[in-house]
């Protein structure tokens, strides 16, 4: 007689191991009988399998030694399921408890997030447990850590990208003001004209941090995210290395459109021939499409931009409606009006996208040294 398991559940055993989970056998079968479903499943690869009876002479030391190298342990009940969630816990590990009868919900209590069986799990072992498996399939487990990995990603996507982008804002503004004189924004009065107008500003916000910035969320799951350890327990959401990202592109930023905006103005550092209205509208276009290149890059702090670039459909639409709307306050009458633009014409775009895509080749670049560090 034989009761052999799901066809998927070896694919999910070898699935959590690359994403740096182990899986534990704890059952009340024949040590023979739990080694032999072990090996097959690949938990364990010595076969070995400690009872419930040796877990009853083992110290507290022992015990912890043991849950480090065994991965199946059989003829065991309530109270060594419980010994072995508390002995893992204080190894320093997350655990998950999977379960389905009364005598099982101190270990589901017990352990870092408890999972009861919904057709098979009794009351008590649903009351006791964080989470109710609806089909009582362990690939179901696996799944749902997947899916919590990608969204859990495309937050820090969205993060990364709303945050470097208002700093690039912010910069651009104070480093405007501060340095009127070497760029030009000092008026013949003597005054200070600020790089952009607040309109201009709310709508950059209105236009970038909308629809791209929502897309970003329906970001496909990364081809290796299944293939990273679990992130540390203490570890934020933004972690020191995303912070530094955040400031190089936000420097990128506000650095390319002070630099536009300074050739559009007479004086400066840069010699220009155009008026403050134009120049605002080239560095406000400028700013508006960095931040369109920017998005690409939230993608992802370690892989290329250029890595699945047209997997979400949804982005490039995000993208391809904030154009459009920038085009609009840029030539609509009433909206010139409003915002205090000027036609630009094909020469002021090109070299408005030029200078914007620096942001995409810079980072590329940077994500290139830090990899080959």
């Amino acid at each position: 007689m034989i009761d052999p398991p799901r066809q998927e559940a070896k694919e999910a055993v070898a699935t959590a191991r690359s994403a740096g989970i182990r899986c534990i056998m704890i059952t009340g079968d024949h040590p023979r009988t739990a080694a032999a479903i072990a090996l097959e499943l690949g938990i364990s690869e010595d076969g070995r399998a400690v009872t419930g009876a040796e877990l009853e002479k083992m110290s507290p030391e022992e015990l912890e030694e043991t849950v480090r190298q065994v991965s199946v342990y059989a003829r065991v009940n309530p109270d060594h399921k419980l010994r072995i969630v508390n002995a893992l816990q204080r190894g320093g590990m997350t655990v998950a408890m999977t379960g389905d009868g009364v005598n099982d919900a101190p270990a589901l209590k017990t352990a870092d997030i408890g999972v009861a069986m919904g057709i098979t799990g009794t009351d008590v072992s649903k009351e006791a447990a964080d989470i109710v498996l609806a089909d009582d399939n362990f690939a179901s487990i696996v799944a749902a850590v997947e899916e919590g990995r990608v969204i859990f990603s495309n937050i820090r996507k969205f993060l990364r990208y709303l945050l470097s982008s208002n700093i690039g804002e912010v910069m651009t503004m104070f480093f405007g003001v501060l340095l009127a004189d070497l760029i030009g924004l000092v008026a013949g009065s003597g005054e200070v004209v600020l790089p952009l107008l607040a309109t201009q500003i709310l709508w950059i916000n209105l236009v970038t941090d909308g629809a791209p910035a929502l897309a970003l969320g329906l970001d496909p799951a990364d081809t290796d995210i299944m293939r990273h350890p679990p992130r540390p327990r203490g570890e934020g959401v933004i972690t020191r290395r995303m912070w530094i990202g955040i400031f190089y592109v936000g420097t990128i930023m506000a650095v390319g459109t002070l630099l536009v905006l300074d050739a559009s103005l007479p004086g400066g550092l840069i010699e220009g021939h155009g008026t403050l209205q134009y120049a605002q509208t080239v560095a406000f276009t400028t700013l508006t499409i960095f931040q369109l290149f920017n998005i690409l890059n939230a993608r992802s702090d370690e892989l290329s931009a250029f890595v699945g670039l047209f997997a979400n459909r949804w982005l490039w639409l995000a993208i391809s409606l904030s154009l459009f709307l920038q085009a609009a306050v840029v030539y609509t009458p009433f909206l010139q009006e409003a915002f205090s633009t000027v036609p630009l014409d094909f020469s002021d775009w090109l070299f408005c996208a030029s200078v914007a895509s620096s942001v995409l080749w810079l980072r590329v670049l940077a994500k290139l040294i830090l990899k080959a560090a």
